[in-house]
């Protein structure tokens, strides 16, 4: 699959990335402009660098790991994922993990956070709406 931007004044393709082999399932462009985050079924998510036009990391899931929703914080340094449970990621050259929240009885469906990221809420299939500290 291939993710496309478009220009919105002249309504052509900006820019294509492809990689992912699955439908794709979440994108999101982090506030600073410099980050696009994408997801598909193909277990993967993929970091892109708007301003070199090509992808810097790749963070590999668990088989069957379907993610439902991304998120950057607003200095986009931290990225969140939402699907069988809720992840916060660092980005860096390693992109590591920083915590795991498995508090939803079934997926989590989007997640955002809080104003300076001071928290983290998601929301989920359960009908529930949890926050985490992001601290």
């Amino acid at each position: 699959a291939v993710v496309s931007t478009q220009s919105t004044g002249e309504q052509k393709s900006a820019a294509n990335f492809p990689g992912h082999s699955g439908p794709i399932s979440a994108i999101a462009f982090s506030e600073n402009g410099y980050y696009l985050a994408t997801s598909a079924d193909d277990e993967v998510v993929k970091l892109w660098d708007l301003r070199k036009l090509k992808n810097f990391k790749t963070i590999s899931l668990e088989d069957k790991y379907t993610v439902r929703g991304l998120t950057f914080d607003n200095s986009g340094h931290y990225l969140a994922v939402a699907g069988p449970d809720v992840r916060l990621y660092q980005i860096s050259k390693q992109c590591d993990l920083v915590t795991t929240w498995a508090s939803h009885t079934q997926d989590a469906t989007d997640v955002r956070f809080g104003p300076n990221a001071s928290y983290i809420a998601s929301v989920s299939n359960d009908r529930t709406l949890k926050f985490y500290s992001a601290n």
